[in-house]
């Protein structure tokens, strides 16, 4: 028995399903184009996973992330990102959570269960070690959700001061066609700017004429009102 597929299933609101699935896209061509909902919102789900991630087990998370609902994939990922993150003492269980994790990238397939999960577990366990399997995920991801991976996980590196990975995995989804991509770009490169202001005014300087617009909107959203028309002046 799955505990956290049950209690999930416990907690559908038929209400909420139509919203659910309005607000991430899920009709003909759009890019959630097929994906099902239960009509449960985040905050209880994360109430759910609270109760339950302990007694989860690789294989119950594996269930969770091969169903067609949304939430059940999401429950799956943020249990997954709690069994990490108890695990500090544990280097072994740790990576067996980053590896079951990027042989599932398959199933993290939106925007809300890349960025939920991500930096919280792979961008954390990476803190200490090479990190080209994030540049890897950007250039020659098999979908926008593994590019975008790529991206948002920089920003555990990003909280702890460290911005370089970010400018440079920024560089090579720099003219990428999907605003997903170029929204979550510029939103950490914005952040990335909060703490080396110089350094995305480089950034920015050098390859405003040339981005997509909307991640520059991203990327200057905190600068100075001036700055932030010099910089679109440009574009």
């Amino acid at each position: 028995m799955n505990i956290l597929v049950n209690q999930m299933l416990s907690c559908a609101d038929a209400s909420q399903v139509e919203g659910l699935a309005r607000f991430f896209k899920t009709g003909p061509g759009q890019y959630g184009e097929g994906d099902r909902f239960l009509g449960i919102k985040v905050p209880v789900t994360r109430k759910v996973v609270g109760e339950c991630w302990r007694g989860m087990d690789f294989s119950s998370l594996e269930e969770c992330l091969e169903s067609g609902y949304h939430e059940l994939r999401l429950a799956g990922l943020l249990a997954l990102v709690e069994i990490f993150s108890h695990a500090k003492k544990d280097r072994e269980l740790q990576r067996e959570c980053v590896d079951f994790y990027l042989s599932h990238t398959r199933s993290i397939n939106n925007w809300d269960l890349v960025d939920l999960s991500c930096y919280p577990l792979l961008g954390q366990w990476l803190l200490d070690k090479d990190r080209t399997v994030l540049y890897e995920l950007a250039g020659n991801g098999a979908t926008i959700w593994e590019q975008r991976i790529g991206i948002v996980s920089t920003m555990a590196f990003v909280r702890k001061g460290q911005t370089e990975d970010t400018f440079a995995i920024a560089d090579i989804l720099l003219h990428h066609p999907h605003d997903l991509i170029q929204k979550a770009v510029g939103w950490l490169l914005r952040e990335a700017g909060k703490r080396d202001r110089e350094a995305l005014e480089s950034f920015l300087d050098s390859r405003c004429t040339t981005m997509p617009r909307t991640m520059l909107r991203y990327a200057i959203e905190k600068l100075p009102e001036p700055e932030r028309r010099e910089y679109l002046s440009r574009r």
